[in-house]
């Protein structure tokens, strides 16, 4: 599962990768489900390891299939925390589209995104 969150100012958060599938590609954060969690806790754990932010869980924004994985995408608002790369992260930052389109992104991560209308401002 992933995250899709937003500072006061609309851009959009992304963390670039450390591990397979996608080191050092620009992604959503996120991870895997472990057993036990459903997917708000995975989120609010995996928000926390990855970019230092405590984020309150939301609405699924949407789903998608990349290779062998099943990802769901919930918005999330952040409520804490400050910003920095975690364990899964090379670097985490703010950005805004211009800035978006500027990066090495995962595959179809920009079309994703406007398919969804979730493009930072």
């Amino acid at each position: 599962m992933g995250a899709v969150a937003y500072d006061d100012e609309g851009r959009l958060l992304l963390v670039r990768r450390a591990n397979a599938p996608g080191r050092g590609l620009w992604s959503l954060p996120g991870g895997r489900v472990e057993e036990g969690e459903d997917d708000a806790a995975a989120l609010v754990r995996e928000m926390e390891e990855e970019t230092g932010l405590v984020v309150q869980p939301g609405d699924l924004v949407g789903r998608v299939r990349r290779g062998p994985f099943e990802i769901a995408d919930y918005r999330c608002r952040v409520v804490g925390g400050t910003l920095r790369a975690g364990d899964d992260a090379l670097d985490a930052r703010w950005c805004d589209e211009a800035a978006l389109l500027a990066l090495p992104l995962v595959p179809l991560l920009y079309e994703t995104l406007r398919e969804w209308d979730a493009l930072p401002r």
